[in-house]
């Protein structure tokens, strides 16, 4: 057993560095068929685990005939789950996958705008480490973001919840809790995160935690004009970009569903990849990639 760990740990590591080695004025093209459309997307070269995984898969032609399994409007398309290839109508969907996961490639650089192709994975309670599904993906649609709710971006969620639990343990924070705490019970949910977020520094300071992030002004217009799901970033790995078929993910999304978000009628995809130089990839696609610009 564990020489064939190795070897497919070996024959996986092959995988990754034959990517990394490719020349570095080519890159690969992924194509994801539907009966709405073409999807084109590229793979980043600083997720090369992913990118090596899901290039190995589409050329054995794994994704062929599986589904869009799950499908939520103005969130996201998924699919790759090996079991929807002959799955029955209704039939639940979203566990399978070729029997090992992909370690977590988390990268700021790299968000959940429209259209950014990301790993699924089991939640944390069984999966801490956030280790990536080794086939399911899925394609953000969401959602136009408002400037006026960008600072919310700015806050790290996990750590203010983690930090507003030690700042309530202080007696002297009482009043500020009971202050808050009317405000909740209005129901007014966009008064009650006003109120919490004016705390943040105050809770920075007692908790000695840094709640606010850094955000860069290329997410911010792309959540502002585009959108996406600022939420789920740094939770999940996003591993490649649609560049070209966006109207085809809103053509999904907007698809009816049952009531596990399956797709009443089943859309299936077609992935395949080619290399092409990075010239031509900008010439086809308008791509430009960061090397590229001046």
């Amino acid at each position: 057993m564990n020489r064939l760990v190795t070897l497919l740990a070996l024959s996986f590591f092959t995988l990754i560095s034959s990517c990394a080695q490719k020349s570095s004025k080519s890159d690969y093209v992924v194509t994801i068929k539907t009966s709405y459309g073409d999807m084109i997307a590229i793979l980043y070269d600083e997720t090369p685990k992913h990118k090596a995984n899901f290039v190995k898969l589409a050329k054995e032609h794994y994704f062929d005939s599986l589904l869009f399994h799950r499908v939520i409007a103005g969130f996201m398309i998924q699919g790759g789950d090996p079991n929807s290839k002959k799955a029955k109508p209704g039939e639940p969907l979203g566990m399978g996958g070729p029997g090992y996961t992909v370690d977590a490639e988390f990268n700021p650089k790299f968000f959940h705008e429209k259209g950014a192709l990301s790993a699924a994975r089991l939640g944390d309670g069984q999966n801490p480490t956030k280790a990536s599904s080794g086939s399911q993906f899925y394609i953000v649609q969401g959602t136009i973001i408002p400037e006026s709710n960008m600072e919310e971006l700015k806050i790290d969620q996990m750590k203010l919840n983690m930090a507003f639990r030690q700042f309530m343990q202080n007696p002297a924070t009482r009043p500020v809790i009971d202050s808050l705490n009317q405000v909740y019970m209005t129901g007014d949910m966009e008064a009650y995160k006003k109120k919490l977020f004016a705390l943040v520094p105050r809770i920075e300071k007692e908790t000695n935690t840094k709640i606010m992030r850094d955000v860069s002004p290329e997410k911010i217009k792309a959540y502002t004009t585009n959108g996406g799901a600022p939420h789920l970033d740094g939770d999940y790995t996003v591993f490649g970009k649609i560049i070209k078929g966006l109207e085809v993910i809103d053509k999904i999304a907007a698809v009816q569903k049952d009531g596990g978000d399956r797709p009443v009628e089943d859309i299936r995809m077609f992935v395949t990849v080619e290399e092409l130089s990075k010239k031509k990839i900008t010439k086809l696609y308008g791509y430009v990639y960061p090397e590229e610009k001046k």
